[in-house]
């Protein structure tokens, strides 16, 4: 009998057939279903690892299973993959909005060693068995505070999370920050993330139909990139930004397109965040490395999918 808060037999089934295998070489893995559920339960309810019930089997072994495929991208693998499997139904809504929001970090998250541990691979991708334990890539980090997504804001020690959202409020594509970095700095890095593959061939989709931001974003190198790529998009214009090319005249350009009735629809990207923020381990960030905070973020967007 599950659990609340357990993957259900259907979301289960859409899950199972992405999930990596054991190659056999290096002892056989733990039931990945009791695993994932012990992940899920630590990130809906923010315990310490040590504090997971016993029905998920050794802490140790479902806090190993989750650094490991943050490490090395499992969780994206996994968030594309349901994504795909989405669009190829045509459940997605390409109307793309582009926001972010500040994470209170917890003491327990600072503290991190400077050089971050080798991480073991365990990667599939596109059906093949990557599960043997002979790389020694080393994620992104280390090297103080900064290099963990952790810095100082007006809300404190914070970490920021910068995304796109699909107009059905579930996420496209994360990014994560120090809490002082600014939103419209991301912007290009978060667009860039988007990448939907298709289940049969061709390339993965890459491009929404349009993209709304707040006036965080309104600056000219996120228009020019949003003009370059052909992107139709909805970003207000700030009130200094409107005033200096009114006093330049001709030389100021015409005034940015703007949609009122479009950008009525970027309460999507809110109504994400706050979904994302029900899990407890994702709006308090308690874990030391960014790129294991990265894949709590990613397996709870993960969750968002397979609910919807």
């Amino acid at each position: 009998m599950g659990h609340r808060g357990d993957l259900t037999y259907a979301q289960w089934e859409r899950l199972e057939p992405l999930l990596p295998v054991s190659n056999g070489r290096c002892g056989r893995w733990r039931d990945h279903r009791q695993v994932v559920n012990g992940v899920l339960y630590r990130i809906r309810t923010g315990v310490q690892w040590r504090d997971l019930p016993e029905r998920y089997g050794p802490w140790k072994t479902v806090h190993e299973r989750h650094r490991r495929w943050s490490a090395d991208g499992t969780w994206e693998l996994l968030l594309q993959r349901v994504q795909a499997e989405a669009d190829a139904a045509g459940d997605i809504d390409w109307d793309v909005s582009v926001d972010s929001t500040s994470v209170r970090a917890h003491h327990h998250a600072a503290g991190a060693r400077h050089d971050p541990p080798p991480v073991l691979r365990g990667l599939r991708c596109d059906g093949q068995d990557r599960s043997d334990p002979g790389g020694t890539d080393r994620p992104a980090g280390g090297g103080g505070a900064g290099g963990e997504a952790l810095g100082r804001s007006r809300g404190g020690f914070t970490t920021k999370i910068h995304l796109s959202a699909d107009g059905r409020c579930r996420v496209l594509s994360l990014v994560i920050t120090p809490g002082q970095r600014a939103d419209c700095t991301q912007f290009e890095p978060v667009m860039e993330k988007i990448r939907v593959p298709r289940l049969t061939t061709g390339r993965p989709r890459t491009k929404p139909d349009s993209v709304s931001a707040d006036k965080g974003y309104s600056n000219r190198r996120t228009r020019r990139y949003l003009r370059k790529r052909g992107i139709r998009h909805v970003i207000p214009e700030k009130a200094d930004q409107a005033a200096n090319r009114v006093r330049r005249g001709k030389a100021g350009g015409r005034p940015p397109g703007f949609d009122k009735e479009r950008y009525k629809k970027r309460n999507t990207v809110e109504r994400a965040i706050n979904k994302l923020k029900t899990f407890r381990a994702v709006a308090t960030r308690f874990d030391k490395r960014g790129y294991v905070y990265l894949g709590t973020v990613t397996a709870a967007a993960l969750v968002i999918w397979l609910r919807s």
